[in-house]
């Protein structure tokens, strides 16, 4: 049987592009705040409600907490422990803050640091 993994935040990417691991063995639900991605869950990381609880054996989040205000952070961490089984983890990936605070510092606001899909990210 297949382990599920919540994909939160997904966008365009899919289960290939996440951690190495998640490739074999798991089945990966999206879940997006833009239904034009065609996430299986439409829904915002401060509210799952959406997402039963106890309900996936992993949760995959990559550049995502950062969009949420400071005072939302516990918010969003509730709602992933909700979801997960209890014997399960949770993947968090997000920006080197040292390399963004150093494009700020060198005045380099609108230079992108990457290209993402959707485009180029700046400072």
């Amino acid at each position: 049987m297949l382990k599920k993994v919540l994909h939160v935040g997904c966008g365009q990417a899919t289960i290939a592009t996440m951690t190495p691991g998640f490739q074999s063995g798991w089945e990966e639900v999206r879940f997006d705040i833009n239904p034009e991605v065609r996430p299986d869950i439409v829904g915002t990381i401060t509210d799952m409600a959406a997402v039963p609880t106890a309900s996936v054996d992993a949760l995959y989040s990559s550049h995502n907490i950062e969009h949420v205000y400071a005072y939302q952070v516990g918010q969003v961490l509730r709602e992933f422990r909700r979801v997960l089984k209890p014997d399960g983890f949770v993947v968090v990936a997000c920006p080197d803050i040292e390399t963004v605070a150093g494009f700020v510092a060198q005045g380099k606001l609108t230079e992108p640091l990457y290209v993402s899909p959707s485009g180029p990210i700046t400072a």
